[in-house]
């Protein structure tokens, strides 16, 4: 099972949304999803802050919103 890695904020309808487009993914190819809220850190809030969500990838690859269901399922394809 491989992990990607969600960070997110308090209150971020944007990061709702994509939680409710990852979640059917990662089900379809045996993923894991590990939700961070940068809000209890200054140094994540400093990195992530003005660009959540950003989904990380098991090989470090970062993608920040907007992104489609299509996109994810490319890259989890490329993590492969």
């Amino acid at each position: 099972m491989r992990d990607l890695v969600i960070f997110t904020g308090d209150q971020c309808h944007l990061c709702d949304q994509a939680k409710e487009l990852l979640l059917p993914i990662i089900a379809e190819n045996d993923c894991h999803l590990i939700e961070t809220n940068i809000s209890s850190s200054q140094k994540l809030k400093k990195l992530y802050g003005h660009r959540i969500p950003v989904v990380v990838f098991p090989s470090g690859f970062e993608k920040g919103w907007p992104f489609t269901a299509n996109q994810i399922k490319l890259l989890i394809g490329k993590e492969i």
